[in-house]
């Protein structure tokens, strides 16, 4: 009789702890180190029986609609959010967001690299925690480079990267000089120019918030970009973000890619990409005008305010970003696929130096980013690739569809910048600035 007791008290037991099971949603973007932690988190779910992941993958722009419109409103769909260095300080500025004051005795802030863990920090509390972080640089094909006669510099101007690109174009056998973002949205061909505009002088506004897409700059900037895509750039670029330019990277239809430095482990990965041994990197292009067109960006993980799991979904936060996450990903992938650009350790680690030929250019360029100068004349704002107000995300990508009108011919370059001029000075009087 007892033992029958005994037995169910057990079961009910067991029922008990498979009721109480705490499911946590998870949003995330459907870029190659966001498949790989969904493919490891069976290792925290063995840790932590007591929490259920659900995951939710959507492509970035679609991703950033969906958290957007669930933080502002407390929808509560999500429990952890992937989200950027743009939103972070905004998001925890209204309060949208939780502090993440409970990763644990072993996490080890303060090993996060400065430039990354300040822009996801506000009055110096963490409200997101940097999954990885990058800049961007220059990828190339090493050998479509000898054979052009050339050799790349480490610190490449803007006029050599047209020259390579038009010495590597040969469209009859497929393969493309140059590849870029045309895709249109503020984290997209957005990033892209934006950063490119910084080299060239150019700025979104000037220091009266007033916008300057009628400056001499931009219209620099603009034409070179719609020139060389046009010229030594694939059909249908106007499609093309990051994943669409990696994939024809690593078949070998791109000479040169100019993009976020965690491409890196992917382009000379041997399983996926088909020029794994003749990839180069150098710092992103500059004018000579004392910047570089390089960008700063995390993607990191948060909790929306309006979740009801936070403890939970602190405890997923702290395993995805953490050191011993890092161990993991390099015991089960290799030290290459780490996840980059977020902790100063992984770049004092001989074994992650030597597996990734890109780390020290990846590390030099997050350091050299200065969200508070990012161009050459003063500015108003903090951001490289983004200017740091909510209004961006509209206007970004508004002027993101016009940029890519003009990269199809839809509209000439004039035009797009014309009507992108009047379409940001009507949204900031809307929002009147100046503040």
């Amino acid at each position: 009789m007892l033992k029958k007791i005994s037995m169910l008290l057990l079961g009910a037991l067991t029922v008990s702890t498979s009721v109480s099971a705490e499911t946590i949603t998870i949003a995330t973007v459907n870029n190659g180190d966001m498949i790989t932690m969904k493919a490891l988190s069976s290792d925290f779910e063995a840790k932590h029986p007591d929490i259920d992941l659900k995951w939710v993958t959507l492509e970035e722009n679609i991703l950033r609609q969906r958290v957007t419109t669930d933080v502002a409103t407390s929808g509560g769909q999500y429990d952890v959010m992937t989200i950027g260095t743009y939103e972070v300080p905004i998001w925890g500025k209204q309060g949208w967001l939780k502090e993440l004051d409970k990763l644990g005795p072993n996490y080890d802030v303060d090993d996060l690299l400065p430039a990354i863990r300040s822009g996801l920090s506000v009055d110096n509390k963490l409200y997101a925690a940097p999954f990885y972080g990058e800049s961007s640089m220059v990828m190339y094909r090493t050998d479509l480079m000898k054979k052009a006669g050339l050799e790349m510099p480490k610190a490449p101007s803007w006029q050599f990267i047209e020259k390579a690109a038009k010495a590597m174009t040969d469209k009859q056998a497929g393969v493309y000089g140059i590849c870029l973002r045309g895709k249109a949205g503020w984290g997209e061909n957005i990033a892209l120019i934006t950063s490119m505009s910084n080299s060239f002088g150019a700025r979104w506004f000037d220091e009266n918030w007033q916008p300057e897409f009628d400056s001499k700059e931009w219209q620099q900037t603009l034409q070179y970009y719609v020139d060389i895509m046009q010229s030594y750039g694939p059909p249908g670029a106007s499609a093309n973000g990051f994943n669409e330019n990696l994939a024809l990277f690593q078949t070998g239809k791109c000479g040169i890619w100019i993009d976020a430095t965690v491409a890196g482990a992917f382009v000379t990965n041997q399983q996926d990409s088909e020029v794994a041994d003749k990839v180069g990197f150098a710092l992103a292009p500059d004018m000579g005008l004392g910047k570089r067109g390089n960008w700063l960006w995390a993607w990191t993980l948060a909790i929306p305010a309006s979740s009801k799991k936070s403890d939970a979904a602190m405890k997923f936060i702290s395993w995805a970003t953490s050191k011993d996450y890092t161990k993991l990903v390099a015991e089960k992938k290799g030290w290459a696929k780490v996840p980059p650009g977020t902790r100063a350790s992984l770049y004092k680690n001989p074994n992650y130096m030597q597996a990734a030929p890109f780390a020290q250019i990846t590390l030099d360029s997050i350091q050299s980013a200065d969200p508070k100068n990012p161009s050459v004349k003063p500015v108003p704002y903090v951001g490289v690739q983004f200017v740091a107000i909510p209004e961006f995300q509209g206007i970004g990508t508004a002027v993101g569809q016009q940029f890519s009108a003009a990269l199809t011919g839809k509209m000439s370059v004039k035009q797009a910048l014309t009507i992108s001029q009047r379409l940001v000075e009507r949204a900031m009087r809307k929002a009147r600035y100046p503040k």
